[in-house]
């Protein structure tokens, strides 16, 4: 009777792609994030620059802008509060990285409706009443993180929500959160533009000289006019202008004392006639 042998032993086999890290996955996370972030800063970028000219009767997509310049322009939202805001989430995640996720919860997700009520009251103040418009985004805010605390796990209670309940919930906060965003960058937009239109005289003065007289001097705004003789090519010469950008060749200016509400934006463009010069302004 012959006895059954023993079955040679298996040569371990290498780690196939399930074992192994997947490079192409993670690539693939890394450009999804990327993406993500660059339409993010597109949109902030969009929002903040379009509040920044409105306020000089400008449209941003008249000027040109591109899409890196308008993901650049989004950087001007990295303020003192927003950078401790940052800060403050960073260390709220590695708390919660190094085991401390229920010390936070329990103390504040139970407030998590009330959160959201003083994000829908203050929401309403400013939609019905324009009552603190200068925090206007807090009502969304508010409501978006309050909508989060509502679906962190806690130990006093146990989970009962299912996964939609809470993609519901988490889709509507991240609503309400990119609604607060939007706001801030609008704000911080026209808060810049009313700043830099309060001290025009800081900014970029702009002498034109021209061949002609140019519909420029007006004394009641601080642009004045000088000939320089009949032996000067460019011999009608402006002052009192300062530089909000140049653009495709188009420089567009405001006289020294220019108000939003009543003066004009000048559009101003260099040719064999008309010659600019920069000089600094007076600080």
């Amino acid at each position: 009777m012959n006895e059954p042998q023993p079955s040679p032993a298996k040569e371990a086999q290498p780690a196939g792609p399930a074992g192994a890290p997947s490079w192409t996955k993670l690539i693939n996370i890394m450009i999804a994030q990327a993406s993500f972030i660059a339409a993010l800063m597109f949109y902030l970028g969009v929002t903040y620059t379009d509040a920044y000219y409105g306020y000089y009767h400008l449209s941003p997509f008249d000027l040109g802008f591109g899409f890196a310049e308008f993901a650049l322009q989004s950087l001007n939202l990295l303020t003192f509060p927003v950078l401790v805001a940052v800060v403050v989430l960073l260390i709220a995640v590695a708390l919660n990285a190094r085991g401390s996720r229920r010390v936070l919860p329990d103390v504040v997700a139970r407030c998590h409706l009330v959160v959201v009520a003083a994000g829908l009251l203050l929401l309403i103040l400013w939609w019905q009443w324009q009552l603190l418009p200068q925090y206007r985004w807090a009502g969304p805010l508010l409501i978006g993180v309050g909508l989060l605390l509502g679906v962190v796990p806690r130990d006093d209670v146990a989970p009962s929500r299912g996964l939609w309940d809470t993609a519901v919930s988490i889709f509507a906060a991240g609503v309400f959160l990119f609604w607060a965003v939007t706001l801030v960058a609008g704000q911080l937009g026209d808060q810049h533009a009313r700043n830099d239109g309060r001290h025009t005289n800081r900014r970029t003065a702009l002498v034109v000289y021209s061949a002609r007289r140019l519909a420029l001097f007006n004394p009641a705004l601080g642009v004045g006019s000088e000939d320089l003789g009949n032996a000067v090519h460019l011999r009608y010469r402006y002052t009192g202008l300062r530089l909000i950008t140049a653009r495709g060749g188009r420089y567009y200016a405001l006289p020294i004392k220019w108000q939003a509400r009543t003066d004009p934006v000048y559009i101003l463009r260099e040719s064999d006639n008309v010659r600019f010069e920069f000089m600094p302004g007076v600080k």
